[in-house]
């Protein structure tokens, strides 16, 4: 039990060397990126007010739909997947492939997320040890295979030649910058401003991802009433 929430780690002196390095990376270079990207626009309904963050968000993430449509049919789902399969269509059309989000704001068909972590674990694979990853982040065993299949399942890298196929991935990275940008200050707060920011990282994700696929039978709620304080471990208290 660690910050109030079961955390497998046996790799913890090797993750905040990683830890430490991506924080690096994020402060030199992909926030100042994420920032200048921001614009000044703030709202993402109105498409006069759009940043270009958030244009290229939109462009990254209608390209990862098709590999979402994959996942929701191996997880035996074929109602997200076909709500995710008319959501490209029609992003990919009417939305100006994908820069705009017709079917979100105008059709209400919402993108359901998925990868191939969850399809393993829908398959009942274990979660594994805590790991993180160079530049990509927070992880388990479990989700870092599935990183791993998603690139292998990804229908572009069939259909499309080595170059293209190499742009469409840059162009989904670019929008998981573009993320970075929108949720800006949130980020730092957890990076900057946490007296241990690879903890804090550790329980926000493990708790948020836990949440994701349904396991949250694996977390332990800190704000229960119990009657030993000294048992619950404060990720706030300095």
């Amino acid at each position: 039990m660690r910050d109030g929430i079961m955390v497998n780690d046996p790799y913890e002196g090797a993750n905040r060397r990683i830890h430490a390095f991506n924080k690096g990376v994020d402060a030199r270079l992909v926030a100042p990126v994420a920032r200048l990207a921001s614009g000044g626009g703030e709202s993402r309904g109105n498409a006069q007010q759009m940043r270009p963050a958030d244009l290229v968000a939109n462009v990254g993430a209608n390209l990862s739909l098709p590999g979402k449509v994959v996942n929701h049919l191996l997880q035996g789902r074929p109602g997200p997947a076909i709500r995710n399969g008319f959501r490209f269509a029609v992003n990919s059309t009417l939305g100006i492939a994908g820069l705009f989000d017709p079917a979100g704001s105008d059709f209400g068909l919402d993108e359901v997320d998925t990868d191939f972590g969850q399809t393993l674990a829908r398959w009942g694979a274990p979660e594994g040890a805590y790991l993180e990853l160079p530049v990509l982040g927070p992880s388990t065993q479990r989700d870092a295979a599935g990183r791993v299949v998603d690139i292998v399942l990804d229908p572009w890298n069939h259909v499309l030649t080595g170059r293209q196929a190499v742009g469409v991935l840059g162009l989904r990275a670019a929008g998981k910058a573009a993320d970075r940008a929108r949720f800006g200050d949130t980020v730092e707060g957890v990076l900057q401003g946490s007296a241990d920011s690879y903890a804090q990282t550790r329980l926000i994700w493990l708790m948020h991802r836990r949440h994701e696929l349904g396991e949250e039978g694996n977390a332990f709620d800190p704000y229960d009433a119990i009657e030993d304080d000294d048992a619950v471990i404060d990720p706030y208290e300095e």
